[in-house]
């Protein structure tokens, strides 16, 4: 007996080997676009205020009402793709929001750029939180950490080759019409629609349906995920009837907020701070300063993500990696000085990007079956509303202070109440999984 169990170890993981090279490259890409097509509009604020006459304050209505959107439609997106399988789903998601992005081209007041924002959040609803669950179909719980990693490479590699291929974009010359802004929407868009036909050609919605996987693969790799869903199921939460109503699903979601309230309080104004740190207008130098910050996160998020796993300890791991974003956002505020300042908000995007794929092992390892749809929506859904919060919150404080790192501070201390909430989730001895 003790001979065969390292032998059957390393037979699932030579399949979930398998899995991740076949089915990682395009999901990582998949969120790749997704990222750059939520987050361009950073790129691209000083041109709307020029344009088409967007103020500050209409500017971040606009960037954050993009979550609006995705927040609401994001609960019957998830039990879609549950329902009909990620092959359709994921794919059909991909090419919508692809032609809204486009469609930002008409951006001409304020009212067009709400309305936009809006429909790319309706589009791209159920994206995120469905590959979540997509993830859970594939790999045991062992292993997810690590696919939730590379999951979320997705970011940095957007963020790092997105700033100056977005930065370029604006520095060239084109015709046909279009202003460079526009084109940029125009390119990133049409790349979004072809991956997402692409997508429906190469994905695979479950094991079973997968033809490059042998039957004793396959049924190496259901008997570690049954197994996983034999433990899931002994907790109560295994109804999606409590999912509303379970307080530590809530916890989840409190949790998840404020990781996005520091994300996207940072990364819509990143490119118009360093412009103004480097006294210079936004584009393709400013594209090659905003990548720094994802080209450490690139290095660290494999490595940090498989020491998790390896220790299972998911919630110390995302305690100490929230922490990192609070300091290094707090601490960007203290400095003019542009060395100090890539220093510190690196930190600060090492922390909150790697957090994230270490939270998510939490509710995926809490919840399970159609539950598992709806509360990973669920937490996905509201806890992205930090994205609509965030931007407006650092506005309104920038404005009541008279200063530009009011903002960030008060989105440095809700991120705190993120790191608190995660030791007191640690704290809670009677979920097995919680070490």
């Amino acid at each position: 007996m003790k001979e065969k169990m390292p032998l059957a170890h390393s037979q699932l993981a030579n399949v979930i080997r398998k899995v991740q090279f076949r089915l990682l490259p395009l999901i990582v890409s998949m969120f790749a676009l997704s990222m750059l097509d939520r987050s361009n509009v950073g790129f691209v604020k000083h041109y709307l205020e020029v344009d088409a006459g967007i103020s500050a304050s209409a500017y971040a209505l606009g960037a954050g009402i993009f979550f609006i959107g995705y927040a609401l439609f994001e609960v019957p997106s998830n039990l879609l793709l549950h329902k009909v399988g990620a092959r359709i789903w994921l794919s059909r998601i991909m090419v919508t929001w692809g032609l809204v992005s486009v469609a930002m081209i008409f951006v001409h007041d304020p009212m067009s750029f709400y309305i936009l924002r809006f429909l790319l959040g309706a589009a791209e609803a159920g994206f995120s939180p469905g590959v979540i669950l997509f993830l859970t179909y594939w790999f045991p719980k062992a292993y997810r950490g690590q696919a939730y990693g590379w999951y979320y490479l997705g970011v940095p590699i957007a963020l790092m080759l997105g700033g100056p291929f977005s930065g370029w974009l604006l520095d060239s010359s084109y015709s046909f019409g279009f202003t460079n802004w526009q084109w940029m929407f125009i390119v990133q868009g049409a790349l979004t629609v072809l991956v997402g036909i692409i997508a429906f050609f190469v994905l695979v919605s479950k094991p079973d349906q997968a033809k490059w996987l042998t039957q004793p693969e396959k049924q190496l790799l259901n008997q570690a995920l049954a197994k996983d869903r034999s433990i899931q199921n002994q907790t109560e939460n295994s109804n999606n009837q409590r999912v509303f109503t379970d307080w530590r699903v809530w916890r989840f979601v409190f949790i998840y907020f404020t990781i996005q309230m520091s994300v996207y309080g940072v990364l819509f104004y990143l490119p118009s701070k360093l412009a103004d740190l480097l006294n210079i207008h936004v584009g393709l130098t400013v594209g090659y300063y905003s990548a720094i910050p994802w080209i450490c996160t690139v290095v660290l998020l494999p490595v940090i993500t498989r020491i998790a796993d390896k220790k299972a300890n998911w919630n110390n791991m995302a305690i100490l990696m929230l922490l990192c974003a609070v300091v290094g956002i707090g601490l960007s505020t203290q400095t003019t000085h542009i060395f100090q300042f890539m220093l510190m908000i690196s930190l600060a995007v090492v922390g909150f990007i790697i957090v994230q794929p270490l939270f998510w092992n939490l509710p995926t390892q809490y919840l399970s079956g159609r539950a598992a749809a709806v509360g990973t929506a669920l937490i996905g859904s509201i806890g992205n509303l930090g994205g609509f919060v965030a931007p407006n919150l650092k506005n309104w404080a920038d404005q009541k202070w008279d200063n530009d790192i009011a903002g960030l501070t008060v989105l440095a201390i809700v991120g705190f109440s993120g790191v608190i909430s995660l030791f007191l989730l640690k704290r809670e001895h009677h979920i097995g999984w919680l070490r």
